[in-house]
């Protein structure tokens, strides 16, 4: 027999399976013995009142065991010998849009500039150590894209068609805690998602399609208007229809995409810091509680949102217990991002805080316009930083009430910080917004406006500052046949799972084009 319950309990009782068989029996008159599994199907905090509780959607199993599997399995068949399609780039995008060509009986090869995961990482221990950025491995560039390194969270308000399940069902599939399928907020952790992707590349090369590394994409090959296939930096040509999926920070294609008149149109994105609080802190902020969050609860999380003259600024991407990391692209760029560990058990914890900034707002009608200033603002900062990666930065009330910070709090990010006045050098469109969103955050959740708490400058590669505009039925471009923009790159996704739901899309709409085509299977 089976049931299924919503229950809310103290953090105490949902720490394991046996605290919580024993609730559930006293709660519902079962006895404990006959209790063979519990199954958490939803799990949420709720720290509105001082008495922190945790919800919970369980399934309990009355004397029969559960499905071995707690994910859906998805078959991926040989498809060696099988038409094939270009993608360009092995982020989220690219890489759920390979899996799901294999599941059309398509075969995919798989283009990216970066190395492979394992590799890549060498590269981004060297930004510490040497202050110096290789422009084509990095924490942007690789495989796995910008979220292989920078925190692996799988949380989404994305509405677009699509599963958001059977993203998280296919990470599981490939070595994911099933805990991502439970919490309201999933995150696989910077420490383990690298395995994860790997598993995801050797199924790809098993089910017979290819995976090339150190492979730039310099040109499309057409004939008349239809994409035909790539050329890369080699030499090499590659045919096929092309799904382009390159992440939110190539800006070499963008260009390249620009002057040859391939319909491109700028976008707005976000722009602002890193704040990074000790970790102690917003536990004792969010949890009520000077000892912080104890022995049962995880490191705390905070969302923010707030307008100021007809701009949002918000909090976005929030690392509890994580690390600030240097993420530029290029060696006269400071870009920040943040990182969490799957135990989120650093010292300090962080989040981008970011201001609406949109194309209208910058001047001109250049559909590069947003991607120049986002570039721009990346190399003043650089300068400010002694010209190296390390960051400027400046403790969070000296920036509100316009000081300089004679020092700086001890901080995660590793290449260093050096005290810059931000309210002076940023600009004013941003740094004034800024400062009265922090006293709006101030007054919402006392003490977190402090100078414990320190800005790291600069947070800009939110989102993509240009889309390459398609065709809404087909996802194709809105000329070019054959060419299907894709994910956080082409300025239709926002993270790991609404990347992957438009991969898996975009393979969708190219295994139609082909049987239009007449390409059998």
């Amino acid at each position: 027999m089976i049931h299924e319950y919503q229950v809310r309990v103290v953090p105490q009782v949902a720490v394991n399976e046996q605290s919580l068989r024993g609730f559930l029996a006293d709660e519902y008159g079962f006895d404990v013995r006959t209790i063979t599994a519990v199954r958490i199907l939803r799990r949420s905090i709720d720290a509105r009142q001082r008495t922190i509780f945790v919800n919970l959607k369980v399934r309990i199993y009355i004397n029969e065991q559960p499905a071995d599997d707690e994910y859906q399995h998805t078959d991926y068949p040989d498809v060696s010998g099988c038409p094939q399609v270009i993608v360009v780039g092995a982020g989220p995008g690219g890489l759920f849009a390979a899996l799901r060509l294999i599941e059309h009986g398509l075969r995919p090869i798989v283009i990216e500039r970066g190395k492979n995961v394992h590799d890549r990482k060498c590269d981004l221990s060297l930004i510490t150590k040497t202050q110096q950025v290789d422009p084509e491995s990095n924490y942007c560039f690789g495989e796995g894209g910008a979220g292989a390194y920078s925190d692996g969270k799988l949380y989404t308000r994305s509405k677009k068609r699509g599963s958001i399940e059977k993203i998280l069902h296919v990470f599981c599939q490939h070595g994911a805690s099933t805990n991502i399928l439970a919490d309201a907020h999933p995150h696989i952790g910077t420490d383990k998602l690298p395995r994860v992707i790997e598993n995801m590349r050797n199924t790809i090369i098993r089910c017979g399609g290819e995976v090339h590394f150190q492979t730039k994409m310099t040109q499309l090959l057409l004939k008349e208007s239809q994409v035909v296939g790539i050329l890369t930096a080699d030499g090499r040509e590659w045919r096929g229809p092309v799904i382009l999926a390159t992440g939110h920070s190539a800006r070499d294609v963008y260009r390249y995409l620009a002057g040859s008149g391939v319909e491109i149109e700028a976008k707005g994105i976000a722009v602002g810091v890193r704040l990074e609080h000790p970790s102690m802190l917003i536990d004792q902020i969010q949890y009520h509680n000077r000892q912080g969050r104890g022995k049962y609860l995880p490191a705390a999380e905070y969302s923010f949102v707030t307008q100021v003259e007809g701009r949002g600024i918000y909090s976005f991407c929030m690392c509890p217990g994580g690390f600030v990391i240097p993420a530029a692209t290029d060696r006269q760029q400071i870009v920040v991002n943040g990182m969490s560990p799957s135990n989120r058990g650093g010292q300090w914890s962080n989040s981008g805080m970011v201001v609406e900034t949109r194309s209208d707002d910058i001047e001109g009608d250049d559909p590069l316009r947003v991607l120049n200033f986002q570039e721009e603002l990346e190399r003043t900062c650089w300068q400010q930083g002694n010209m190296k990666q390390t960051a400027p930065a400046q403790r969070m009330a000296d920036f509100v009430n316009k000081r300089l910070s004679y020092d700086l709090p001890r901080s995660s990010y590793a290449p260093g910080l050096i005290s810059s006045p931000l309210h002076f050098w940023l600009p004013s469109s941003i740094s004034h917004r800024l400062q009265e969103g922090f006293k709006a955050f101030g007054r919402q959740c006392h003490g977190f406006l402090t100078n414990e708490a320190v800005m790291i400058g600069v947070e800009t590669r939110t989102s993509s500052p240009v889309r390459i505009v398609r065709q809404p039925e087909t996802l194709m471009h809105v000329r070019l046949q054959g060419l299907f923009p894709c994910g956080e790159g082409a300025g239709y996704a926002g993270g790991i799972v609404s990347a992957g739901v438009d991969g898996e899309r975009c393979a969708d709409m190219c295994a139609a084009y082909l049987e239009g085509c007449g390409i059998n299977k």
